[in-house]
This record gives structure tokens, sequence and C-alpha cells, in this order.
């Protein structure tokens, strides 16, 4: 049954997503991208991600983090693992060493020294949608989700969700006890932050 309303919901936030027009998902885009600014810390370690299909790009905000001197890392997927490492974000002309697909399209993955991701600053992820309560809703890989399970007595890096406006659920997303919340949202309008309280409605 969790499987099958996750589902559901999942298509209905991606055809939200994909409902942005081009000149809306732009605007939204670049907004988006100069909310995030506000994290970016010298000598900081940060994990972006490439975005797939619809996702909200961060392109923008990897040359703005570089330029202030932090340093950007991408999520590497070695086969048959689902905890991730992360490598640093290529110079403009970089290849990609290989394409790893992940569902579908391809994601390309790049060279450098690895690291995992409680050595990670700040951690932006990708969502397909977001609950009040600062639950994720995934694309269903399950990378994320293992990779912060196999720190969680680490230190763990600062979760900001990132997405556009339309995939912020009011209500409540079905998780697992081992679910971690996220710590914020960025969208184009500004930003929803998640409280302890207000991350543990089952106490409420």
């Amino acid at each position: 049954m969790l499987k099958n309303e996750k589902s559901a919901l999942r298509r209905q936030f991606r055809l939200a997503r994909k409902g942005l027009s081009s000149s809306e998902r732009t605007r939204a885009t670049r907004k988006a991208n100069r909310n995030l600014y506000r994290y970016i810390k010298r000598h900081a370690r940060i994990g972006i991600y490439w975005p797939v299909g619809s996702e909200l790009s961060l392109h923008d905000f990897a040359r703005k983090a570089r330029q202030r001197g932090a340093q950007v890392y991408l999520p590497y997927i070695e086969a048959d693992a689902l905890r991730l490492w992360f490598t640093p974000y290529p110079e403009t002309d970089a290849k990609a060493e290989r394409k790893r697909r992940c569902r579908r399209p391809d994601i390309p993955q790049f060279i450098g020294r690895k690291i995992r991701i409680h050595r990670l600053n700040l951690l932006l992820l990708p969502l397909v949608g977001v609950d009040r309560f600062g639950y994720r809703l995934g694309q269903g890989g399950g990378y994320y989700d293992a990779s912060l399970a196999a720190a969680r007595h680490r230190l763990q890096p600062k979760k900001i969700g990132v997405g556009f406006a339309c995939q912020y659920y009011e209500g409540r997303f079905p998780h697992e006890p081992h679910d971690m919340p996220l710590d914020a949202f960025v969208f184009e309008t500004g930003q929803q932050r998640f409280t302890a309280f207000s991350t543990n409605p089952d106490d409420r």
C-alpha cells in the first residue's frame, strides 16, 4: 500500500513540475538558485546533484559557490551499491568518465577523489515533492536514504531540499521510521524551514 501511494504521489508532483512553461521554469530556476546563495561558505564542501528530466538545475549555484571558494561535489554511483560517493564538480570542459543508468535518463559520473556523505557540510537534495513536515519524496532509487542511513551516527551535513514551489505538499507523505527529514526546502519564492517539532507529527 505504501509503495502504491508513493507512486501515485510521484505521478502527481512530476506532472505539476512538467506543467511549468519554459519561461516560468527559467525564471523560477534563476530565483531558486539565488535563494540558495545564502548557504555558501568559503571552503565548505557542498554536495549537489546533476539534474535529471524536469528537476531544477543547480548549475548557476555551482558556479557561484566555486567563485566564493566552496568545494562542490556530485554523487558518484557504484555498480550494485546504493551508498553514494561524491566526486568534485567538473570543470567546464570536463567529460564524464561514464554514465550510470538510474531510471532515465543516464546520469554522468565524473572522476576525482571520492568522499562519503558525512564529509560534506551541506547537501542539496533533488526531490519529487516535500511535505510540510520536511519529509522528501524522491525518485525511488534509495541512494540518498541509504547514504544518510549509513552516516546516521556521524555528523550529518545540513540537508536542503531544492525544487519548485509546486513541489511543496501541505499534507503528509507516507514515510518509514528510518526516513530523515530535511532541514529546509528552498524554491523560487523563498524557503520553508523544518523544526524538530514540525518534523514529528506523531508526537502531536
